[in-house]
């Protein structure tokens, strides 16, 4: 059987465990700022990445407007063109339909003989 502790033994023993549960919390305090330092490096990383994202997309953002603009421009001036192209060509399907009555009412000229 074995014997009673002593109070010296008891407090030993408490004293020996408070050290050893001091100790573990010392050891994940050293943790947690190590995960917490390393968690702010990464949260650091990030937002510098967002920022160049968001820098890179407003770029894109701004040279897809400016080129809108120029195809916007390019398919004015293409417009415009055919519009000028389609009434040229109706000038010219009216003159000849003008001329093809005028000849229908004159009539045919006579040929000459060789």
């Amino acid at each position: 059987m074995k014997e009673p502790m002593t109070p010296e033994e008891r407090f030993a023993q408490i004293e020996h465990f408070t050290a050893a549960i001091a100790e573990q919390r010392r050891k994940d305090r050293e943790e947690y700022k190590t995960l917490w330092r390393d968690q702010q490096r990464q949260i650091e990383t990030i937002n510098r990445q967002i920022e160049s994202i968001h820098r890179e997309v407003q770029q894109l953002a701004v040279e897809t407007r400016l080129r809108i603009e120029e195809v916007g421009d390019q398919i004015e001036a293409t417009d415009r063109r055919l519009r000028e192209l389609g009434e040229a060509t109706d000038r010219r399907i009216a003159a000849l339909t003008s001329a093809i009555g005028e000849h229908r009412r004159a009539g045919h000229p006579p040929q000459q003989q060789p």
